[in-house]
């Protein structure tokens, strides 16, 4: 097998096994992130219904203005507090957070303690 395709292959396998492990665990509404090398994104999504109940990117024109030059973690920062209001607003509390492939380290944890300090428990 192709280096490339082990690694993918090995990503996919670690995502599918939080996701379980959280799905087998909780009822909370899910905290699913998505790191890639340029942009962030994240949203509470509750999985009884399928449905995203809000949601935060760094593409997004709302965030656009107050990401510009700034560094990534920086971002991630400012993206969990933005969600943590967001979820304070519609009245969640508790989430179940899923980092999906990514280590819980750098930009993961600068957008954790953000949610935190924003209201958000998990």
């Amino acid at each position: 097998m192709k280096p490339l395709q082990l690694k993918n292959k090995k990503r996919l396998r670690r995502k599918q096994s939080i996701r379980a492990r959280l799905r087998r665990d909780t009822t909370l509404p899910r905290l699913s992130v998505n790191r890639t090398l340029k942009h962030f994104s994240a949203q509470i999504i509750d999985d009884a219904t399928g449905n995203t109940l809000c949601s935060v990117t760094s593409t997004g024109k709302a965030a656009g203005d107050q990401l510009g030059g700034k560094t990534k973690t920086e971002r991630a920062k400012l993206l969990g507090s933005e969600l943590g209001s967001k979820a304070k607003e519609k009245g969640i509390e508790k989430v179940a957070f899923d980092r999906g492939a990514s280590t819980y380290h750098g930009r993961v944890k600068a957008f954790a303690d953000a949610a935190r300090e924003a209201g958000l428990k998990f």
